[in-house]
């Protein structure tokens, strides 16, 4: 049993303040594994002081010096890469590969930024003035439930890189996950103050850190409900904002594509991390003409996945991460029903043999319209919604007739179509016959999908400003 009643503040863990005690539950098995503490605003003002003594010095640090706060990071993080993965799988559900792949990506972050700090000028003339990068100061962290070390160390590298120190607020949904990554930074060893973790809710931790005239950038991964909150908290003290919001991700087969082999893929983008992927793509676009065999192999490929026990390699799918979570996929279910879709596969309930834990089935739509529920809003489960489309240009007034633009997929059997296709999409990310994105290219939403971009050169200007100098 997990007993978490401590932040990290200032270089140490301390008590804290706060007494609003939640519980960690074991997805999969509904067992009570461990207890946190959360902390309070008062916490959350000692963490924002501790940072900013911090920045006094970060920001007068050199290239050199920050590179080196990162390769201490990523061999910190590189350390504990087995018990991050365990917690990921404990606490939150999520397969082993993926448990496996998040826990070596979240040092992967910093070795990352490092290089792309290390081939960055932060100095250069335009002109006849000098424009210098400076780091915009102390900046707010907050991390979502469903990638907690993967966030946490993605936001992290690019602050560190441009000489920010932070205020990390991991999800209160994933205390032990979030203390297993404190404990992995902490062992790099880095200045007191330099980053600082802790738990708590967002309408006092969160808020505070919204609102303090000491943190001059925000950072934050979740809903985009949530993230217009944050956004107009922080307009009164100005702060620098990026946020990474909802996704209702288009994937797009042309009609020339090969479906036994794109199909695999669509499926997966999908059902990746259980459903609970804001770049999941969960509308499949089909031909018409086609639809029959496509809706066939989904059937077929969903078949074949194991829903079940995360820790066993085999299974593809795994619990969701909350009771809240497992009875919204149900509703959407229902209501897509209600609407006249029609189950090709999955369904309501648990999967057979699975009595207890937050499973669902795997569940596919067909005869879906771009205007149903299942079809517009973020369901964050592994539920796809399969749409048909006469013609090309037919395909790219779906992929765009919706409230967000994070990702998008293109598969097609002609490189050059599928580019032009792409070019159309009105989403921050295009993948073409892959779903591998490319973690040091700018990564964010257009529409109501975001604000700013993540990840290398971008993502580490998130938090710089530019100062011009200009001499006689």
């Amino acid at each position: 049993m997990w007993n978490i009643d401590k932040a990290y503040i200032g270089g140490a863990f301390v008590p804290v303040q706060g007494s609003e005690v939640v519980e960690a539950l074991n997805p999969a098995t509904q067992q009570v594994i461990g207890t946190a503490t959360l902390a309070n605003r008062d916490d959350a003002k000692r963490a924002i002081a501790a940072a900013k003594r911090a920045q006094q010095a970060l920001r007068r640090t050199g290239k050199a010096e920050r590179i080196e706060m990162l390769e201490q990071l990523s061999a910190a993080v590189l350390a504990r890469t087995d018990e991050i993965r365990d917690v990921t799988i404990e606490e939150y559900g999520g397969p082993l590969a993926r448990a496996q792949w998040v826990s070596q990506y979240a040092s992967q972050c910093f070795a990352g930024a490092a290089k792309t700090l290390e081939a960055y000028e932060l100095t250069r003339r335009i002109g006849d003035a000098t424009v210098v990068m400076e780091p915009v100061g102390v900046a707010g962290l907050i991390a979502p439930w469903n990638s907690t070390a993967g966030t946490v160390c993605s936001k992290l590298a690019s602050a560190i890189a441009a000489g920010c120190a932070t205020v990390i607020k991991p999800s209160e949904l994933s205390p032990i996950q979030s203390q297993v990554v404190a404990e992995a930074l902490h062992g790099a060893g880095l200045p007191a103050g330099v980053f600082n973790i802790l738990l708590g809710r967002g309408a006092d931790v969160g808020d505070e850190i919204s609102t303090s005239p000491d943190v001059a950038k925000i950072s934050f991964t979740g809903s985009t409900a949530t993230g217009k909150f944050i956004a107009r908290a922080g307009i009164d003290t100005m702060k620098r904002v990026s946020l990474a919001l909802t996704g209702k991700s288009a994937s797009v087969v042309l009609d020339d594509a090969d479906l036994a082999t794109v199909l695999p893929l669509a499926v997966n983008v999908a059902f990746m991390n259980n459903g609970q992927a804001c770049v999941a793509g969960t509308r499949l676009l089909v031909p018409r003409s086609r639809m029959k065999e496509a809706l066939e192999r989904v059937a077929a490929i969903v078949a074949s996945m194991r829903v079940g026990d995360p820790r066993d390699a085999a299974t593809a799918i795994g619990p969701l991460a909350t009771q809240a979570q497992y009875e919204r996929i149900q509703r959407f279910i229902r209501r897509g029903l209600e609407q006249g879709a029609t189950l090709v596969a999955g369904g309501e309930g648990r999967p057979e043999g699975l009595r207890r834990g937050w499973f669902v089935k795997p569940t596919v739509f067909g005869d879906v319209r771009n205007d149903m529920d299942i079809a517009r809003e973020e369901i964050f489960g592994p539920v796809l919604s399969v749409i048909g489309y006469d013609d090309e240009d037919e395909a790219v007034r779906i992929a765009n007739d919706s409230a967000y633009g994070l990702q998008a997929y293109v598969f097609s059997s002609q490189p050059e179509r599928a580019r032009r296709v792409a070019s159309r999409l009105q989403a921050g990310s295009v993948l073409v016959n892959r779903i591998a994105p490319e973690l040091l290219a700018p990564f964010g939403g257009v529409k109501q999908s975001g604000v700013g971009r993540e990840f290398g050169v971008f993502g580490m200007e998130a938090f710089m400003e530019p100062k011009t100098i200009v001499e006689a």
